[in-house]
């Protein structure tokens, strides 16, 4: 009767002692990398040590919860060409998701338009939330390296927010950001970009983004 083959051994995992000391892993041992929860995103920082000071002088709050603060950034990109080519929404899908670190939702049409052979449940083009610290590495992104690189660049309208605090802009291109590839990008789209804030007027929201160096015209 033939011998069973021993089994075989579990992985171990690195010691505490060893990972101290810089010593690579043995081979079939597992590895765990833990994220810094102490990480805070350059902007974030600029925000608590920077610009808020600056609001509570201009606005005199009393208390730290009256501050404006960035709230979430909801970008949108509709895909027009997908009513003749569906592949192209999948394009697009890819290319916001580079754009924003984080899978965009999609956006289908909400009912059927003849004229523009636009069927009810379509898919036209895509959408994504970001909060937290996605929110402030795009932003980051959005002011200091894809705004200067848009052509004939003039500043920003002043006068783009909602009466309550929220602030929307659109991109002609979104080639603008750096983490696409102009060889991979088969045609280039708009991209819409809409900041919430907790700001109660839109005075103060303002007063937010310009000292998060938002460049608006004068």
């Amino acid at each position: 009767m033939a011998e069973k083959a021993p089994k075989a051994e579990k992985a171990k995992k690195p010691s505490k002692k060893a990972a101290a000391a810089g010593e690579a892993p043995a081979e079939g041992s597992t590895v765990t990398v833990e994220l810094d929860a102490n990480y805070a995103p350059r902007l974030k920082t600029y925000y608590n040590e920077v610009v808020r000071p600056k609001l509570i002088e201009e606005f005199g709050y009393k208390n730290l919860h009256e501050v404006p603060r960035l709230d979430k950034v909801v970008l949108n990109m509709g895909v027009g060409e997908a009513v003749n080519d569906s592949k192209k929404v999948t394009s697009a899908l890819a290319e916001l998701a580079l754009i924003a670190g984080q899978k965009p939702a999609v956006t289908k049409a909400r009912k059927s338009i003849a004229t523009f052979k636009v069927r009810e449940g379509m898919a036209l083009g895509g959408k994504v939330t970001l909060r937290r610290i996605r929110m402030y590495e795009f932003i980051d992104r959005l002011v200091n390296i894809a705004l200067p690189r848009v052509r004939d660049f003039r500043g920003l309208n002043a006068k783009s927010f909602d009466g309550r605090g929220n602030y929307a802009m659109g991109l002609k291109e979104h080639i603008v950001f750096p983490e696409l590839n102009f060889d991979d990008v088969d045609e280039v789209r708009g991209l819409d970009v809409i900041i919430c804030t907790t700001a109660r007027t839109d005075d103060e929201a303002r007063a937010l983004l310009r000292g998060l160096n938002f460049p608006f015209r004068q």
